[in-house]
């Protein structure tokens, strides 16, 4: 066919590019190597409008065992000859159109990430954004996801440890699907997405390839439409037993030492792989592909390089030992083919019946070779202005009674209520390494099993977390993601760990739009400016940009994925309370601020705030405090103070046990101006604050200790045996709130009583 700039805009190439193209080929590319630009310089894969950005991001740490963007995915030392793989990445496009497959994909796609790397995948944790729940179409959308998910980890055997969810109405359209890997690896045995070693052979294992997945990394980089249902062919299709088969076989076959290099197929299939395994080993590769193993007849060239069908592998062998990954490979019941070899020209030729299809430069191809780089316009988002006239004195604050019916909406609003409908279908226990299943703290915990490495049983455990409160970032970029890594980090302190690193998913809209594109920038900056205070590298991730519908874009959610050491799973800090008449405290300066809470959000129904207080050093402080209250074993519990301020967060601590509280606000005036406030003191999410329980006895050294340190603490009041009182006043057992807690997104996706819960809200 014809190739011109027509083609080009067809294929989501803009007219510059494909100049560009003509350029670095000396000539017009044919449709194949047109198809393969288009897969490679797409948005999903080139990063052509975030790298000059993600470069500003601190990519090293006293850990880090390789740079972000040198392997698949992340890697830290945590000691006694281990290494934690770990990285984030999103499906939101495909599982707009079919959540089901959209999900599971998704989260096969990470774990493949992990174990392509040579690491054995543990643990899974997600992160998940959705529309306004009291609408079919999002019920459907998270009926779906979850299942995806749960499908495909319950299947594969890695479980589903920790995640979160959060509903707005600006993901209606366009819900974010991030999810998350984590593997363990023994230093020094990890396998390079490298196609080294001129004239070795290029295996291809795995599932047979066929035309679902066609254009995916294409799909993702734009709008979603009227129109992208008809895009569902783009949409991949997993098979988790597949994926369980060739996890094992992988392993397998990296122990022989026949594996020189090894990278998953997923975004843009086998175009992709080939392509930048031999950039990054300046080599290139021949490969034939009626040799490609195929579940459909007469497949063209175009549609074997672009193809995104799930569970495959590219695998670069030492010459001669080609036998032995096939027999394993067999033995695995997988398909496994001979395509190609690596060349010393950096030429990748695609040829098909001896015909060549394609013969295109690899780095021409690639993210840090040819790729586009652009730095897009951008400016301050209009609404800016709408949140800079919030004043909180233009809403009225509470009496008791209105507190109280506020906190009874709160814990059955979606994003704060029992996430039980969600994580039940996730088998959280396979594998037997989660220790918080039945243990809640504020993040996952698995612990690192005893290993041949070592020879001894370990104490040591991961603590794993994911967080990001999109509606901070709306309102201040810059802070919005800064609070994402502090909170990261303070839920991972709370838990007895010390943060390790970051992984990353930047969930934008249309990076065109220049007030989108404002929002990406600071926080890039702002995420950027909390990991080098807080010393955390950001070993990778993913930029997700066009979450974007006709109604406007999400808002903008730069999902963090942290990883964190435990010492001793033995010594874990948990969140709940744990025996009437231990007293309780809150940790950490408090303020006047109502801004940007669920309450002023969803009860108060005031859309624009500015972001709520939040400063790093005391951030920094606070967590410092705390790892060294729980050294000491001077607390019982702890739990961070996030969405729906300190009364959810006493809920949330005291549900577990069932056990009840008893608290009043400090009485204290901060001027005659400013009153201390009800609605900001029980129900703002001013950051950098904590509530801990503790025996009554060892009040003492406790309070010496945060006097040593200067640290801000108010004692609320004391742990009870199931009855609520605030302020003086009976709210009931702990048993009625926490039925409406558990059973809020329940009552939504049962038919017979969706919407009818919440209503009232």
């Amino acid at each position: 066919m014809e190739i011109s700039v027509e083609t080009a805009r067809k294929l989501r190439l803009t007219d510059e590019e494909f100049e560009h193209i003509k350029q670095k080929l000396g000539r017009t590319p044919n449709f194949n190597e047109l198809c393969a630009f288009s897969g490679m310089w797409s948005e999903h894969c080139s990063y052509k409008n975030s790298i000059i950005w993600l470069k500003t991001l601190p990519r090293e740490g006293k850990r880090t065992m390789v740079k972000a963007g040198e392997e698949n995915a992340g890697l830290l030392d945590i000691g006694d000859g281990l290494a934690v793989v770990f990285k984030i990445e999103s499906h939101n496009h495909p599982s707009a159109i079919e959540p089901f497959q959209g999900a599971a994909t998704g989260v096969g796609g990470i774990h493949r990430d992990i174990f392509t790397m040579g690491a054995r995948p543990v643990a899974a944790l997600n992160s998940l954004r959705f529309g306004n729940l009291n609408e079919e179409k999002t019920q459907h959308l998270l009926a779906g996801v979850v299942h995806g998910i749960g499908h495909y980890g319950n299947c594969f055997g890695v479980p589903t440890v920790g995640g979160e969810i959060y509903f707005e109405p600006c993901y209606h359209t366009n819900p974010l699907v991030n999810a998350m890997s984590v593997g363990i690896v023994k230093k020094g045995k990890t396998v390079s997405a490298a196609a080294v070693g001129v004239g070795n052979p290029v295996i291809y294992v795995g599932s047979a390839t066929g035309k679902d997945g066609i254009g995916g990394a294409s799909f993702a980089s734009a709008d979603i439409t009227e129109e992208s249902a008809q895009e569902l062919p783009a949409v991949q299709v997993g098979d988790p037993f597949q994926e369980k088969k060739l996890l094992e076989a992988c392993l397998e076959v990296i122990q022989t030492g026949a594996v020189a290099g090894m990278q998953d197929m997923g975004a843009a299939g086998i175009i992709c792989s080939t392509s930048e395994m031999s950039a990054k080993a300046n080599t290139g590769m021949r490969i034939y592909l009626d040799k490609v193993p195929t579940r459909q007849q007469n497949m063209k060239a175009w549609e074997l390089l672009l193809s995104e069908s799930q569970e495959r592998m590219l695998l670069v062998a030492h010459k001669g030992r080609e036998q032995e990954v096939m027999d394993i490979f067999s033995k695995w019941d997988l398909p496994c083919a001979v395509i190609g070899e690596v060349t010393d020209d950096g030429m990748l030729e695609f040829l098909m019946n001896g015909k060549t299809e394609a013969l295109i430069p690899a780095k021409e191809l690639v993210l840090g070779g040819g790729a586009p780089q652009y730095n897009r316009e951008y400016r301050e988002p209009a609404y800016f202005q709408e949140i800079r006239k919030f004043n909180i004195e233009s809403v009225p604050d509470l009496n008791h009674e209105q507190l109280k019916d506020a906190a009874w909406k709160l814990i059955q609003w979606p994003t704060i209520a029992s996430k039980r409908w969600i994580y039940r279908q996730y088998d959280s226990m396979v594998g037997t390494n989660n220790v918080t299943t039945n243990a809640p703290a504020d993040a996952a915990v698995i612990v690192i099993r005893e290993t041949e490495e070592t020879k001894k049983t370990l104490k040591k455990g991961l603590a794993l977390t994911t967080d990001c409160n999109s509606r901070y970032v709306f309102a201040d970029p810059y802070k919005g993601a800064m609070i994402a890594v502090a909170e990261a980090a303070r839920n991972i302190v709370c838990t007895g760990g010390i943060p390790l690193g970051i992984t990353n998913c930047l969930n934008f809209g249309n990076p065109y739009d220049p007030e989108v594109y404002y929002q990406f920038v600071y926080a890039v900056k702002g995420m950027g400016e909390a990991c080098r205070k807080m010393d955390l590298p950001v070993t990778g991730g993913n930029v997700s940009f066009y979450n974007q519908n006709p109604d406007g874009p999400v808002f903008p959610t730069p999902t963090i994925g942290m990883v964190g050491l435990v010492e001793d799973v033995n010594e874990i800090m948990t969140l709940s309370f744990k025996k009437p008449g231990d007293v309780i405290f809150l940790l950490g300066k408090w303020v006047n601020d109502i801004s940007s809470s669920q309450y002023l959000a969803h009860i108060a129904k005031v859309e624009f705030s500015p972001v709520p207080y939040f400063d790093l050093d005391d951030e920094m402080k606070l967590q410092h405090v705390v790892s060294d209250l729980i050294q000491k074993k001077l607390i019982s519990s702890a739990h961070d103070v996030s969405e729906g301020g300190v009364i959810v967060t006493l809920f949330e601590k005291a549900f577990p046990g069932q056990l009840g509280f008893s608290v009043t606000a400090p009485g204290f005036i901060f001027s005659e101006k400013e009153l201390q406030r009800k609605d900001a003191f029980w129900l703002g999410e001013a950051q950098g604050r904590i509530l801990v329980s503790l025996p009554k006895e060892k009040t003492e050294p406790f309070v010496s200790c945060l006097q040593s340190h200067a640290l801000p603490h108010f004692c609320l009041g004391h742990v009870t045996e199931g009855n609520i009182e605030v302020e003086g006043v009976s709210w009931g057992q702990v048993q009625t709130w926490k039925t409406v807690y558990d059973t809020a997104i329940e009552n939504y996706m049962m038919k017979e009583n969706a919407g009818s819960a919440l209503t009232m809200l």
